[in-house]
């Protein structure tokens, strides 16, 4: 009898021993362990995505000529716009510099921009993580902005040879100084605790009392600036509701996050030139 219990008890020790020799081993080692099993997934989580690329190109033959004939006019229209778009911006960066040489205000950091792949997707309640297909290759550092058309993805949290993380503006654990567009005053922005099916939803803290949003007439809340890792005026999200704090002195808030964040494709990670 107790040869049997000892029999039915054995995975649960060997479980109990597996954890308490990795809670006794020493961060160094956990740390390289880590990164090594990242390593050796990076090919199959790459492979992986290439194959699902491949199924979506063989999926876009089954389309009839004039479908296609339909999109590429479409793509033209937003050459055509995205074209205009670029002469706009040009004429706005001499605009801003002028600016800043007769007022003799520092300039902002200077960025290059390296569009990478999503290859892979880890959504949870804990955190909410993209894995992209460049890392140390392309020269991508630790903490640089992500973002896409709809304003800011997040951070790179992790970085590796082929590979990087990505943290989400929608993470808990991810934090900046936020606000509301049009006024300076910076208060705290922090990722939800999200359902891994749900809307992806932010909180801010600490805004000033004369402050107001509903989801009739929401705020856009864009970065700040402060710090110095994200540009200011990058779009957050849209602040929904706003309560009278505990302490009466600020208030705190919802804030609704882009839908698309769960599906993206193609990222955009802003490099600091001059980044080692």
């Amino acid at each position: 009898m107790p040869r049997q219990r000892f029999d039915q008890a054995r995975p649960f020790i060997t479980l109990g021993l597996v954890v308490l020799a990795w809670l006794v081993l020493p961060v160094g080692v956990k740390t390289f362990t880590r990164a090594s099993f990242f390593e050796l997934t990076a090919p199959v989580t790459i492979a992986a995505e290439r194959i699902r690329a491949i199924q979506e190109v063989w999926s876009l033959r089954l389309h009839s000529k004039d479908e296609l004939i339909e999109a590429g006019r479409d793509v033209a229209h937003l050459i055509a716009a995205y074209e205009f778009s670029v002469q706009q911006n040009a004429e706005l960066q001499m605009e801003i510099a002028r600016l800043e040489s007769l007022l003799r205000l520092p300039a902002f950091k200077e960025y290059r921009y390296e569009h990478a792949r999503v290859a892979r997707r880890d959504f949870s309640a804990w955190w909410q993580r993209l894995v992209i297909r460049k890392g140390k290759n392309f020269g991508i550092p630790v903490g640089a902005p992500v973002i896409f058309a709809g304003g800011v993805v997040g951070h790179v949290a992790e970085v590796y040879a082929t590979t990087a993380v990505v943290e989400l503006i929608s993470s808990p654990g991810f934090r900046l100084a936020g606000a509301v567009e049009g006024d300076a005053r910076p208060f705290s922005f922090q990722g939800g605790v999200n359902p891994t099916l749900g809307p992806p939803m932010g909180v801010v803290e600490f805004v000033p009392l004369d402050i107001l949003a509903t989801p009739n007439a929401p705020k856009r809340l864009v970065t700040s600036g402060l710090g110095g890792v994200f540009p200011p005026g990058l779009t957050l999200g849209q602040i929904v509701s706003l309560q009278l704090g505990s302490d009466g002195l600020f208030k705190s808030g919802d804030v609704k996050l882009d839908e698309r964040l769960g599906s993206l494709t193609e990222v955009t990670v802003l490099v600091p030139i001059g980044e080692q």
